[in-house]
């Protein structure tokens, strides 16, 4: 949309949406069917998952894992992006499992490592379409070099 800034190095993935006055810093990754709400920012080197939502105004200063909606200036964790799922097909059941992986990682007072050991024991317990789901999320926060919005 309007007066969107993609800086150098940017990968953005496919289906996303940049809505108006966006703007990214260098380096940044976005993943699929990502929507970035209005004079969202991002600072560079960031990772945003596919699937995940930011509000209006948001500013991210850490990676935005997969299915999830971050909102704030600075951004924190607002639950999982369940419509947009809904409406790429996802069913049910794997809403219901990536919502019970996002409680387990915000609110049960874990820590990162603590609460990637136990969505790796979800993933394991998970029904078959939804593993890669929950892989994904598990694999991009342990990948997350600057942390996560949390």
């Amino acid at each position: 949309m309007a007066y969107v800034h993609i800086a150098h190095d940017c990968h953005v993935g496919s289906h996303t949406i940049l809505a108006n006055c966006v703007q990214l810093g260098g380096h940044v990754e976005i993943g699929d069917w990502a929507i970035l709400g209005g004079m969202t920012g991002v600072h560079q080197f960031l990772r945003l998952g596919a699937h995940s939502m930011t509000a209006f105004q948001t500013k991210l200063t850490q990676d935005l894992p997969p299915f999830v909606m971050g909102a704030g200036h600075p951004a924190s964790a607002s639950g999982i992006n369940s419509e947009g799922l809904k409406r790429r097909g996802f069913s049910a059941d794997s809403i219901s499992q990536i919502k019970h992986a996002y409680k387990t990682l915000y609110r049960q007072g874990l820590s990162l490592e603590e609460a990637i050991a136990a969505i790796r024991q979800q993933t394991a317990d998970a029904d078959p379409q939804t593993r890669p789901y929950l892989q994904w999320f598990t694999e991009f926060i342990h990948q997350a070099e600057r942390g996560i919005v949390r």
